[in-house]
């Protein structure tokens, strides 16, 4: 049933979401994966990206999921010189190409079609030569054709004909050369018709080797012993020793270049040493891959990006990736009117923050663009899990940590809330037996009320429910007797209503809901007292007819109405039913709920562990849009948080591999109709995206004509925005023209009159 839910919406949105422009990525292009360089310009490979500096010009080309190329986790990289393509490997085999035009193909031979387990489809290098593309993998040999893509032959070339993880390939006097992991360096002619013939493969070497390149009409191959050596076909010759295993060995062709994690050499053309880095100033970092294009040495680094240098003068670097957070995974994410804050601590799906992060703090504004908060300034605060951006003052920021408290940011000032400035009835570390000394502070679900008071969860303690009050004094409130599982309580989001209860979503426990002003009233919905699917419920949210929606490990619930806390202590919730066709089924039914957001118009945004994101009707019971990797540039399955900018529509999507966000239409209301705008205005031809009408009233009727009175749309708005996909009534595109937009507020006693240009 719930593959066949799943298949049903992919079918039937799939058309409506094509339209790349309704799309902006925040990726990061810190995690350097792979460098690969041509005469006049350098690409480099994150995980799920590739970027082009032009040498000459400087200019930066992204290629990510919002231009269509939509990897699954990159692990190397090929630029194809006499082709102009760009072929992209992945950890499970797949290719993606990237043709001069920019169209992206997508090769799954190798996942489909090689019969081996699927986690030894790996592609660790590419060598071209003579128009084939040797591609080495986790399994053996697999042989493209760079003109069609089309696949060619696979080698399994194991001295007994199995499977072998080959880590580089090469050509020399006619000769494939192929390093293996555990079988030395294995060769076959080229001119034998018969390469995939195990028995026509021989031993070269039987030593253990981690790459190989042709160089000078002589093989180069770096050794497990930390040795280099040149091979001429006379026997082995050393050339470099190093202290440190090589992870990458490349040639450009008048240059070998040897990369290990805090060493990079770069020899001449006889085996000297052109230059030798070790490591970059005030940065500690660690190497993944160098290149050198002219006089200009190429670095890539595990987590600071990409860095320049001369090759003459190493002593300057300058970093050239392209501005973003700090990395791709992105735990929480939240948006002021301004501003954008991320965070990249996280926890597992049992609340354990193990092993610990040391991560800094991502920002993002129009004007400059991403900025790092380091960690170093953050004193020491782990595992960052949560943002709370105050009301009434956006330069006021709380941001949670799940092992260190919470870190209070105002401007530029940073201060660490713990145990042990937060006085008797603040932040508490749970305790264990036999080491009273340890300090462990799981702080989560910040959010401020409608007074400016913080609340926020701190987990394995009685008082897990915690407040900071305006005037500097912290609270807490005990949960004994309440929750089934006390001494191992741990909490994700909480939403606050109008009568300011508390809706906190708790492992194990159901949804707490509190109130301090009924008299410290509890109510707790598990599955003893209501029918939720799982105790283990993962997000809360409160939508624009006060509903409380419940996201749980198994599945949705909807509680009608919050304000039921007030005069009753039993809730019930209720399973959204939907119809498809003669059958009645519960909406996402067993589905694993990661996180909910309302936008203006009352819909709500889900997402699914591994699904993506469904846009569902204010109701439930229609789906409007169903975004996941294979129909969207969104970079993973895995939509950890989502985050709506209620002034311009923008959902923001943090997955596990990166940040995009969609420009919907669904605003918040406003109060009056005196700021209604239209953008884009004028439409130019080139334009293939919708008009947008903003700064509208709920339920605001909007009349659409052209300049002699000819109605050509009507609509009512829900929320704040509506489209107009410049068409009469969706018949044929209007002509080129001013267009009278007509704005009338629901009770009439408001208008507005605005003009839109068309160009065709």
């Amino acid at each position: 049933m719930k593959k066949a839910f799943l298949i049903f919406f992919f079918t039937q949105f799939f058309f409506a979401q094509q339209n790349n422009q309704l799309w902006k990525g925040y990726f990061s292009y810190n995690e350097i994966v792979d460098i690969e360089s041509t005469p006049n310009a350098l690409f480099a490979a994150t995980e799920n990206a590739v970027f082009k500096q032009e040498v000459a010009s400087a200019n930066l080309n992204i290629f990510n999921s919002i231009s269509g190329l939509k990897p699954d986790v990159i692990s190397t990289l090929h630029i194809s010189e006499t082709t102009n393509k760009i072929f992209v490997g992945n950890n499970n085999g797949l290719i993606l190409v990237q043709n001069p035009d920019g169209t992206i193909a997508t090769k799954v031979d190798i996942i489909t079609d090689v019969p081996v387990p699927p986690n030894k489809k790996k592609i660790n290098d590419f060598y071209e030569f003579n128009g084939h593309l040797y591609i080495a993998t986790d399994y053996g040999i697999s042989v493209m054709d760079v003109s069609s893509t089309e696949f060619i032959s696979t080698y399994f070339i194991g001295t007994s004909g199995e499977e072998t993880e080959v880590l580089q390939t090469t050509v020399f006097n006619d000769e494939i050369y192929a390093v293996t992991r555990n079988l030395g360096i294995r060769k076959a002619s080229l001119s034998n018709p018969n390469l995939f013939d195990y028995n026509q493969w021989q031993t070269f070497d039987n030593g253990f080797w981690l790459g190989i390149v042709t160089f000078n009409n002589q093989l180069v191959a770096s050794n497990a012993n930390l040795k280099t050596y040149r091979n001429n076909g006379a026997g082995f010759q050393e050339i470099l020793t190093m202290n440190q295993p090589v992870v990458k060995l490349k040639t450009n062709g008048s240059k070998v270049i040897l990369t290990a994690p805090n060493n990079v050499y770069v020899l001449n053309s006889s085996f000297a040493i052109a230059t030798h880095i070790t490591q970059i100033p005030n940065v500690e970092v660690l190497f993944t891959s160098a290149s050198v294009v002219g006089n200009t040495v190429y670095l890539g680094t595990q987590k600071d990006g990409l860095f320049s240098t001369s090759l003459s003068n190493s002593s300057v670097f300058i970093q050239v990736a392209p501005n973003g957070p700090l990395q791709n995974s992105t735990f929480r994410l939240k948006k002021a009117p301004s501003k954008i804050w991320a965070v990249h601590g996280d926890y597992d799906q049992t609340y354990n923050p193990y092993p610990l992060d040391e991560l800094g703090i991502s920002t993002f504004t129009e004007e400059r663009g991403w900025e790092i908060i380091p960690y170093e300034n953050l004193f020491g605060a782990k595992s960052l899990s949560d943002v709370a951006i105050n009301p009434n003052n956006q330069n006021q920021v709380y941001v949670t940590s799940y092992f260190s408290g919470i870190l209070k940011m105002f401007g530029t000032t940073i201060e660490l809330l713990n145990n042990t400035n937060t006085g008797p009835n603040g932040l508490e570390s749970l305790v264990i037996p036999g080491n009273p000394s340890y300090v462990d502070i799981r702080i989560n679900s910040s959010v401020f009320d409608k007074d400016g008071n913080l609340w926020v969860t701190n987990a394995f303690v009685n008082k897990a429910i915690k407040v900071l009050r305006t005037n500097g004094q912290w609270q807490s409130y005990d949960l004994t007797g309440i929750t089934a599982n006390l001494s191992s309580g741990r909490y994700n989001s909480m939403a606050i209503d109008r009568n300011n209860t508390k809706w906190i979503s708790a492992y194990n426990d159901g949804v707490v809901a509190f109130n301090e002003n009924y008299g410290n009233k509890f109510i707790v919905i598990n599955q003893s007292n209501a029918n939720i699917p799982s105790t283990d419920v993962n997000c809360v949210a409160l939508d624009n007819r006060n509903q409380l929606w419940i996201g749980t490990g198994a599945g949705l619930r909807i509680l009608p109405s919050v304000d039921r806390f007030v005069s009753e202590t039993q809730l019930e919730v209720f399973p959204i039913i939907i119809q498809e066709g003669d059958l009645a089924q519960e909406l996402f039914f067993q589905q694993p709920i990661l996180d909910i957001a309302v936008d203006g118009a009352n819909r709500k945004w889900i997402s699914i562990a591994d699904g993506g994101v469904f846009l569902v009707s204010s109701n439930g019971q229609q789906t409007i849009y169903r975004f996941d990797k294979s129909n969207s540039p969104l970079p993973s399955n895995n939509v950890l948080d989502i985050e709506i900018d209620g002034v311009s529509g923008e959902v923001f999507f943090a997955t596990d591999k990166g940040i995009v966000s969609f420009l919907g239409t669904s605003t918040k209301p406003s109060d009056s109709l005196g700021d209604v705008y239209v953008y884009p205005n004028p439409v130019r031809p080139n334009f293939t995206g919708t008009v947008k009408i903003s700064g509208l009233t709920d339920k605001a009727n909007v009349k659409i004509t052209d300049i002699e009175g000819n109605l050509v749309y009507e609509t009512t708005s829900a929320g704040g925005t509506i489209e107009w996909d410049t068409s009469a009534f969706g018949k044929y595109r209007v002509a080129s023209g001013v267009y009278m937009i007509f704005v009338t507020s629901q009770d009439g006693m408001d208008s507005t009159v605005k003009k839109v240009m068309i160009i065709r």
